[in-house]
């Protein structure tokens, strides 16, 4: 069944739902405090800043300074920050990436899909990327980066918002309906460049008709002067497990050469990807 708009009584029960089941995980006998302090404290280094002082985080995180010290002495000591000897600010340490490395060697789909990503990105001669959907927003797991690519500092690890980037069309138009609503419900509208809609009603309808078409084209809508194509991998039970796309600058997109040749090279990569034709 395809998407479609829920009634806003509907929407407050899932957003009701959703927020009730946030707070009892919290208020659970099972949840530890602490780990959730590392875990504030490992975030507040966001990418804005290479290095940040106790005081810095203690602010960032919204926790007083004494937790702020302990828990920044133990991720130290634990070799997940390190410390400048001249400036006594921390930052991120190395040993961060053996998660990285450990996602994506126990990954099933990312080791499923590296062949397939590497012969599109020779084929189409342009980024390539796989996403996986993480709540509201997509993360780049796979990325081969061409010659050409628009966005640098697109990486293994960035999120962008989902229903602004082909890839997480691509997901949502293949979601069950009450989980596109509910990700739908949480999503700010945000206008980071110019979108063809800014609601959740006119999302919706964008969902059935890409998943009518079988993939997704975007033209600007996080990155302008980027056009990416996209189509969802999907299980043996049609839901999206991931998706594949390419990424071409507006300036070196050529409709009638690239808008069938790159609908097919994604098409054909995500069918294959899942297992099963489309």
């Amino acid at each position: 069944m395809l998407p479609s708009p829920a009634s806003p009584s509907k929407t407050k029960r899932a957003a009701s739902r959703t927020k009730t089941h946030g707070i009892q995980g919290k208020e659970s006998t099972l949840f530890v405090n602490s780990v959730e302090k590392a875990v504030r404290i490992l975030e507040a280094f966001d990418g804005t800043q290479a290095q940040l002082s106790l005081s810095q985080i203690a602010l960032k995180t919204q926790l007083d300074l004494s937790s702020v010290q302990r828990g920044v002495h133990t991720l130290t000591t634990l070799r997940y920050l390190s410390k400048d000897p001249v400036t006594r600010k921390f930052e991120l340490a190395p040993r961060l990436l053996d998660f990285s490395y450990r996602y994506l060697a126990s990954n099933e789909l990312a080791r499923r899909a590296i062949p397939y990503i590497q012969q599109l990105a020779q084929e189409a001669e342009e980024t390539t990327n796989l996403t996986v959907l993480d709540d509201t927003d997509i993360v780049y797991i796979i990325r081969i980066a061409s010659r050409y690519m628009l966005a640098p500092n697109v990486i293994v690890g960035t999120r962008i918002p989902a229903f602004c980037a082909a890839p997480g069309l691509a997901m949502l138009a293949y979601l069950p309906q009450e989980q596109a609503e509910d990700i739908l419900s949480r999503t700010d509208f945000v206008a980071y460049t110019s979108h063809p809609y800014r609601d959740r009603a006119s999302a919706f309808d964008r969902l059935r008709k890409i998943r009518e078409m079988g993939y997704v084209r975007a033209d600007g809508e996080f990155y302008k002067g980027d056009v990416s194509t996209a189509a969802a991998i999907l299980d043996a039970q049609g839901r999206p497990v991931g998706a594949v796309n390419i990424s071409i600058s507006k300036s070196r997109w050529d409709p009638p050469r690239d808008e069938k040749r790159i609908m097919d090279l994604v098409i054909t990569a995500a069918a294959a990807i899942s297992g099963h034709p489309r």
